[in-house]
């Protein structure tokens, strides 16, 4: 299974791990994956929708990202990535959501690391690809 992880490094320490996560779970698996990284959270529905429209489509992608803050401004770029990342899901792309929000960056660091928000970002995008896999063929 081939795997895209796309991640936001805005918050890069955050970043670093959920990507920590994300690669045990796709190893675990033993599922071959590319990464690659965009600037923010905003743009990681974009950059999925790139490479799943690209000529070699991956099986699933793994988003990762975090916005930190307790203000609208932080709620909208989350729910807005989320609407993003949701509405290419409903096109049948397997898509495993690592988008973490937080109010202060121990809180987003900790939900990263012990909480693995990485790891089952992977794990997810693997279920649906297996699951997609699984009803083109019956």
């Amino acid at each position: 299974m081939r795997i895209l992880i796309v991640e936001a490094r805005y918050h890069c320490d955050v970043a670093d791990r959920l990507m920590d996560g994300a690669t045990a779970a796709l190893d675990q698996n033993m599922a071959q994956f590319t990464r690659t990284a965009v600037p923010g959270v905003l743009e990681l529905p974009g950059a999925i929708a790139l490479a799943a429209r690209g000529p070699k489509p991956f099986d699933g992608y793994v988003a990762l990202g975090c916005v930190l803050g307790s203000d609208a401004t932080a709620d909208t770029l989350y729910r807005e990535t989320c609407r993003g990342l949701m509405h290419l899901a409903t096109l049948g792309i397997a898509v495993g959501n690592g988008v973490l929000l937080a109010e202060r960056e121990r809180d987003a660091l900790a939900r990263a690391g012990e909480g693995d928000a990485g790891g089952d970002a992977a794990r997810a995008a693997l279920a649906l690809a297996t699951l997609r896999e699984r009803l083109t063929v019956l």
